[in-house]
């Protein structure tokens, strides 16, 4: 992984921090939100989010015996549903950055009864402590954007992909249509922010959400980069106009 100079900047939402500052601010966001995560959702995408999840899982095809890894899983959305397709002899691994978000997480999935073919590792996804080749599939799934060094963190994911192996990245981008990129930036800097103070008192958390998405790279930029972390057959399907945006990729 390639290191940034110590006096370099990136973006925090819309303001300007410190390359080595960014990490913990987005871990304060999210142990700010891991208890209202789900419900919260919900909420901001109207129940959207679950067909974005279903689609993503479909295009997944994960097979039964294969060794998926769930990245920057949170509270176990697409783990769970694999840990049903990979069976006894297969693995799930659902591994996020922050301890709160994969406490819910590994609490949400053993309530429904997930024991034996799942793991959970708190992890970088910039340095993924796993061998190389290990995964058939890696999915990462509205976590991409809050990734200090997006493109360290597409090479460890390539690195422990298996030769052949597939990676998803299911992430908000760039609405398509004028109207609909109008209709959104209200939504997103008058109503979430307003949401999360009423559902999670946390109004600027919310904030932050709603501008990482905006500093998040659109379609082709991300097409790009994970070609040029070495993946293959680059594609992305637009959803919600193009609000979500799910790419893949094959490793060669």
């Amino acid at each position: 992984m390639h290191k940034k100079p110590h006096d370099q900047t990136t973006h925090f939402g819309f303001e300007e921090v410190n390359w080595e500052d960014k990490q913990q601010k987005v871990a304060d966001v999210f142990h700010s939100v891991a208890a209202k995560y789900d419900i919260m959702n919900d909420v901001m995408s109207f129940g959207v989010h679950r067909l974005w999840k279903k689609i993503a899982i479909q295009k997944a095809s994960v097979k039964s015996g294969q060794k998926i890894l769930d990245l920057a899983g949170g509270t176990g959305d697409l783990a769970y549903q694999f840990t049903q397709k990979v069976g006894d002899h297969g693995k799930v691994i659902l591994s996020d950055i922050n301890a709160s978000m994969l406490n819910i997480g590994r609490e949400k999935l053993t309530n429904r009864g997930c024991v034996g073919n799942i793991e959970y590792v708190q992890a970088n996804a910039e340095c993924l402590p796993f061998a190389d080749n290990t995964f058939d599939c890696i999915t990462i799934s509205f976590g991409l954007r809050n990734v200090t060094d997006k493109d360290a963190a597409l090479a460890s994911m390539q690195r422990v992909l298996k030769p052949g192996g597939r990676l998803l990245v299911l992430e908000f981008s760039k609405p398509i249509l004028p109207l609909l990129s109008a209709i959104y930036d209200q939504y997103s800097f008058k109503i979430l922010p307003f949401m999360g103070q009423l559902i999670a008192q946390d109004a600027d958390s919310y904030r932050y959400l709603a501008e990482s998405i905006r500093k998040h790279p659109d379609q082709d930029t991300l097409k790009e980069m994970m070609l040029n972390a070495g993946f293959d057959k680059v594609d992305y399907q637009n959803m919600t106009g193009g609000v979500v945006a799910l790419h893949m990729g094959i490793k060669y």
